[in-house]
């Protein structure tokens, strides 16, 4: 009988199957602990919450270039929107890095296919565009300062070593005392810092822009006053409140009642 899938030759063998999963399990023996006294900053019930840093108000300055995908004749609106990406409290300078785009969404008005020396019809387009922007600002805490940073630390040591002198310059009872050059031996700590974070608690833009290369169109008719222009200079004031806070543990005091 011919071999198939079906049937096998008589000196063939026949190995089991493997699992499709397989575990591997143990026991685990119970370690020990030892409490840890806890510090904070008041007397009563512990607690870790968000303490305020610092609360600032902080300028930022912005000029770019917008350019659209298609001449237009005037910009209807413009919506703003406030982002940032970044803010970061560089400990031990008291610099805060800040980072982020202002997100605009800008409707203007085309030339579309419909003009005359009396009007102009066309289309409304938009562009949406992100304008970034990025500044360092010094932090001055009006709350509570900052938990200083802890670093980690590496330590080495080494054991003590005697060794005999199998040399012919040294007499028999000569050793060598020394550390052990056969190992390596060392104690690291790390400490985990709280990284202090932000909260955006307001936001304030005033922006002027200005159409650049306006200019006649050198095809067709347009009334009189009516130019097109494909780029604009923008330039914006950002005023921002923010506030910077850390992770502390603080006790609580316990309500009192009359």
């Amino acid at each position: 009988m011919p071999w198939n899938k079906y049937n096998l030759s008589q000196n063939q063998k026949i190995y089991p199957k493997k699992p499709c999963v397989s575990i591997t399990g143990n026991t685990l023996t119970e370690c020990e602990n030892i409490p840890v006294p806890i510090t904070s900053l008041q007397a009563g019930a512990i607690a870790k919450i968000p303490v305020v840093l610092a609360e600032l108000n902080l300028q930022i300055d912005v000029s770019s270039i917008i350019n659209l995908p298609e001449p237009a004749l005037e910009v209807k609106q413009i919506h703003k929107r406030l982002k940032i990406t970044q803010c970061l409290l560089l400990q031990d300078t008291n610099k805060l890095f800040i980072k982020g785009f202002v997100r605009k969404n800008i409707d203007y008005a085309t030339r579309g296919c419909c003009s005359t020396e009396q009007g102009v019809c066309g289309d409304i387009k938009h562009c949406t565009i992100d304008v970034p922007f990025e500044c360092v600002t010094p932090v001055t805490f009006n709350g509570i300062a900052p938990l200083p940073v802890v670093t980690t630390t590496r330590e080495e040591f080494e054991y003590f070593k005697r060794e005999d002198l199998k040399s012919p310059n040294f007499a028999e009872k000569d050793n060598l005392l020394s550390g052990d050059f056969s190992e390596f031996n060392q104690i690291s700590t790390e400490y985990f810092n709280e990284l202090p974070f932000c909260e955006l608690i307001n936001s304030r833009i005033v922006e002027f822009d200005e159409y650049l290369n306006r200019q006649h169109a050198t095809k067709g008719t347009l009334p009189f006053e009516e130019k097109l222009f494909s780029k604009i200079e923008e330039k914006m004031v950002i005023e921002l409140t923010l506030k910077i806070l850390q992770n502390r543990q603080v006790r609580i005091p316990p309500c009192i009642t009359d």
